[in-house]
């Protein structure tokens, strides 16, 4: 049996203890579905006058999908949005031709200590949706639908599996699962898209009897399956779906199948014509190279 390709994170600590960990994009591996950024932070720990804020920039050609496991983040956008993210809940922010967002500590927390632990997922929009109007849903954790499968609590966060369908909708094939894998388990996974991959959040499990480390996603074969296992309780997610249509371009914060359209982006950003978040003050400067201009 052949070995899963196995992604190993590129881990960036940003500051105060805030580690992220950076899955796609991967030398080895660009997207898995319409994934093309897959980012794991925390867990966390904020305390008062401490906050890992992230201020205004801007996004086209792909959907944000931000998921908490823990704790809490204050979504804002230029189309008006202000939404506190908690765990459980999906929140899906199709980019399109444009949006501009913040992510930041919620007023009610300022002066709380608690745990910031979570997921932050870029899908590739289909190319003719690349320049759909931009749009942001919120889906509460009440409405994810949650089952058990093979004694396994599964919750369908995006997409159809085991004969329940997310509300989220997509524009794609798309496939999102947290698993809580007991410990002892096997779960047989079936093939629920041409492509998958898995990633444990917080244990060591074995695919098809191979080896798979915290942290480490792994890529199951195409169009396939597989069989998981843990000796102790791990939770994981699984992710996937069709093919992208085409290659894409990722720079900065902007995914496009055509790379004059980034470089179109990085000078709207620049003349501060992709938007404003209403009540922000700050902004995320255009980067030099490519676009080789600051905002």
């Amino acid at each position: 049996m052949t070995a899963p390709l196995l992604l190993q994170p590129h881990d960036k600590d940003l500051g105060g203890g805030f580690n992220v960990r950076r899955l796609l994009p991967s030398a080895k591996r660009r997207s898995v579905g319409p994934f093309v950024f897959f980012d794991h932070f925390g867990p966390a720990t904020e305390t008062p006058g401490k906050a890992h804020d992230v201020r205004p920039h801007p996004h086209i050609g792909l959907a944000t999908v931000t998921y908490l496991f823990e704790g809490a983040m204050m979504h804002r956008d230029s189309l008006g949005s202000v939404q506190e993210i908690r765990p459980g809940a999906i929140n899906w922010m199709t980019a399109g031709r444009g949006i501009v967002h913040s992510e930041r500590k919620p007023e009610a927390l300022l002066d709380a200590t608690y745990v910031n632990h979570g997921l932050q997922l870029w899908a590739a929009l289909p190319q003719a949706h690349e320049e759909a109007e931009p749009s942001f849903v919120h889906t509460e954790a009440a409405d994810i639908p949650a089952l058990d499968v093979q004694g396994v609590p599964v919750r369908v966060l995006v997409g159809e599996a085991f004969g329940v369908r997310s509300p989220v909708a997509t524009l794609s094939q798309t496939l999102y699962l947290d698993l809580a894998l007991p410990a002892g388990t096997r779960f047989e996974l079936p093939a629920l898209a041409p492509e998958l991959a898995i990633y444990p959040i917080d244990g060591d499990l074995t695919l098809d009897g191979e080896p798979v480390a915290q942290h480490t996603m792994a890529m199951l074969p195409e169009g396939a399956g597989g069989v998981l296992a843990a000796e102790r309780a791990v939770r994981l997610v699984v992710i996937g779906g069709e093919p992208l249509d085409g290659p894409r371009f990722i720079t900065w914060n902007f995914v496009s199948s055509r790379r004059e359209r980034i470089l179109e982006a990085g000078a709207e950003w620049a003349a501060q014509r992709l938007g404003q978040v209403p009540g922000e003050t700050e902004f995320i400067p255009l980067p030099g190279h490519p676009f080789q201009v600051q905002a």
